[in-house]
């Protein structure tokens, strides 16, 4: 069955999946659940079983096909980035208290701050199996303990770099992280 626009796919090796958004030649553009775009060739890309435009969940394929496709190298799903984006972080987290949890009334300082780390370890941890190459944490001034203890934390990580976000956006209160994506974790 030939894939369209608009079908649910899922890639043959990863465990991505997405809806169909562009096909150029052979060359397919898929949007995940969070918004992101992967590009991938026809030939690493099924038709999800889970897709309700498919009148039959049953494919006719070899399945020595398949299983000589999977024995070939992939290249690796890379989004394309225009040249001006290429620099811009493409995740941004906002830390302040006030973005996280609708009152602070009973909670100490510690409990903000753990509130604060929770959320950026997710949204680390997020980015990591996303494959999100940069995220910009906004942690604001203050007094700094936030920030170092987002240092401390990022420290913990073999494959991500971490360095103030630009200045212009974003001042002193942010946190810029890159994620190398070819070390092992």
């Amino acid at each position: 069955m030939k894939i369209k626009i608009g079908n649910k796919v899922e890639t043959i090796d990863d465990n991505i999946s997405g809806i169909v958004t562009k096909i150029l030649d052979t060359t397919i553009t898929i949007e995940d659940n969070d918004g992101f775009e992967f590009q991938f060739e026809a030939n690493e890309l099924m038709l999800s079983s889970f897709d309700d435009t498919i009148e039959s969940a049953i494919y006719n394929s070899d399945i020595d096909a398949v299983k000589r496709e999977k024995q070939v190298k992939k290249r690796s799903a890379t989004p394309t980035v225009k040249p001006k984006e290429r620099n811009a972080p493409k995740f941004e987290v906002d830390l302040h208290i006030g973005q996280l949890t609708n009152s602070i009334r009973g909670m100490s300082n510690y409990d903000m701050l753990n509130l604060q780390l929770d959320k950026a370890r997710g949204q680390l941890e997020f980015a990591i199996r996303k494959r999100i190459p940069k995220i910009v944490f906004i942690h604001g001034v203050g007094e700094g303990v936030l920030k170092q203890e987002l240092e401390t934390l990022f420290g913990r990580y073999n494959n991500v770099r971490f360095y103030d976000a630009d200045y212009k956006t974003y001042g002193l209160g942010a946190t810029e992280v890159k994620i190398l994506q070819n070390i092992e974790p």
